[in-house]
């Protein structure tokens, strides 16, 4: 990922609103989620979260496919990651143990949790 990649995104999740899609999306799975579920769910209005998403696709942490007359929205995961690796490529200086709190954080289904 290039620096300039990881400013959009970051850019992009600059706003409570945007942050609050995104997350919303991760939480649906790979499924997603069709654009009025998600703007009744978040109590956001229709033009705000098409404005939410259209920033969000572009900095390329999310996309959408249509099914039927629906448009379903999906958090981009493989970009997420990416922008999470970015972030912590040099954590620590290399130091395991240093990075065990990073690593236990970023652990999605810990043991004992069933995957969403």
């Amino acid at each position: 990922m290039e620096t300039s990649d990881a400013v959009a995104a970051f850019s992009a999740l600059g706003q409570p609103g945007r942050l609050d899609v995104l997350r919303h999306l991760i939480q649906a799975g790979p499924g997603g989620r069709a654009a009025g579920e998600i703007a009744a769910s978040l109590g956001i209005r229709p033009n705000t979260l098409s404005s939410a998403l259209g920033i969000l696709s572009q900095a390329g942490l999310v996309s959408s496919h249509r099914d039927g007359r629906r448009i379903v929205y999906s958090a981009r995961m493989e970009a997420i990651a990416a922008l999470v690796q970015w972030l912590v490529a040099d954590c620590c200086g290399g130091d395991a143990a240093a990075c065990a709190p990073m690593t236990r954080a970023l652990t999605c289904c810990p043991p004992g949790r069933a995957a969403p």
